[in-house]
C-alpha cells in the first residue's frame, strides 16, 4: 500500500531508539523527510546512520531537550513546518507515590503533557493552514490500566490525551489529524529500563520478571518496536484522514477489556 506521504515532512521526537526511531524508519521507508531529535548527539548519528542504511533514504538529526523553549525551537528550526509530528519519549520510574515530591510530579508533566501539547501548539495552525497534518503522540496502555507504581506516568499521560481529545475534533476538518498509541509491553530500552526498576523495587530477578510478563501476555511475547512504527506510519498516512482523537492500543490483547 503507498501511503502517499512520499516528501512529506516528519518531525519525530524521541526517534534515537526504540519505538521512536522505529517509527522514524517506517516513516522513512514511506519516503518521507525525517528528522529525529533527542538529547544525546551519539545515540542519534547512529540512529541516523541505521535508518538511511535501511531504508536509502537521508535522516537529519538535531540534540535537544524538548522540555524546554529552546529545544522546541531547535526542533522547527531543523524541521520547519512540518507535515508530520511524532511526539514521544520516556516515561518516570517506578516508585511509591509516597515518596513523590512537587517537583516529580511537574517534571512528570513537563516531559509527558506539556511539551507535547507545546509541539502541537507550534505546529497544527500550520499544517490546517497547508490543508495537510498528521500527529501522533506514543502515550501508554498505562492510561487505560492504571498501575500504581507508575502513577506519575499515568496521571500526565492522561492529561496528554485529555487534551487531545478536544483539538483532534478542531482540526480534522482541515485534514489534521491527532492520534495517540498506547502501546503495552513493547521490546524496548524503555521496556527494560522499566522493569530493571521493577527488579530494585521487590528484589527479583530482571530476567524473572521480563519472563513473567511476557508469559503473562495473550501473546506469550513482547512487542517488536517495529510494529508500532509501522501503526504510527499509517496514522501518518493520506489513507487515515477519517481517523481522529483516537487512542489505539497495542498490547497483544492484553487489556482485558471490551471498550
Amino acid at each position: 500500500m503507498d501511503l502517499g506521504i512520499a516528501g512529506r515532512k516528519a518531525l519525530v521526537i524521541g526517534g534515537s531508539r526504540g519505538m521512536g526511531r522505529a517509527c522514524a524508519e517506517a516513516l522513512a521507508t514511506e519516503g518521507a523527510e525525517v528528522v529525529i531529535a533527542a538529547r544525546k548527539a551519539g545515540p542519534l548519528r547512529t540512529a541516523a546512520l541505521e535508518i538511511e542504511a535501511a531504508t536509502g533514504r537521508p535522516v537529519r538529526t538535531v540534540s535537544l531537550d524538548i522540555t524546554t523553549v529552546a529545544g522546541r525551537d531547535a526542533a522547527l528550526a531543523a524541521c520547519p513546518e512540518p507535515d508530520i509530528l511524532v511526539n514521544n519519549g520516556d516515561g518516570e520510574p517506578p516508585g511509591d507515590y509516597r515518596d513523590w515530591t512537587r517537583e516529580d510530579w511537574i517534571r512528570a508533566l513537563d516531559r509527558m503533557m506539556l511539551s507535547p501539547i507545546e509541539m502541537m501548539r507550534l505546529t497544527v495552525d500550520g499544517m490546517m493552514a497547508r490543508g495537510f497534518g498528521r500527529i501522533v503522540n506514543i502515550v501508554s496502555r498505562s492510561v487505560k490500566t492504571p498501575q500504581i507504581e507508575l502513577g506519575l506516568s499515568n496521571g500526565a499521560r492522561s492529561g496528554l490525551v485529555g487534551f487531545v481529545a478536544g483539538l483532534a475534533r478542531q482540526s480534522v476538518a482541515r485534514n489534521v489529524t491527532i492520534n495517540n498509541i498506547l502501546p503495552g509491553i513493547v521490546a524496548s530500552d524503555a521496556q527494560r529500563e522499566h522493569v530493571r526498576g521493577l527488579a530494585e523495587m521487590t528484589g527479583r530477578s530482571f530476567d524473572e520478571i521480563w519472563a513473567e510478563r511476557a508469559r503473562q501476555n495473550p501473546a506469550g511475547r513482547y512487542g517488536d518496536p517495529s510494529e508500532i512504527g509501522a501503526s504510527v506510519a499509517f496514522l501518518c498516512s493520506a489513507k487515515a484522514g477519517f481517523i481522529t482523537g483516537q487512542s489505539l492500543l497495542i498490547d497483544g490483547g492484553q487489556y482485558p477489556g471490551t471498550f
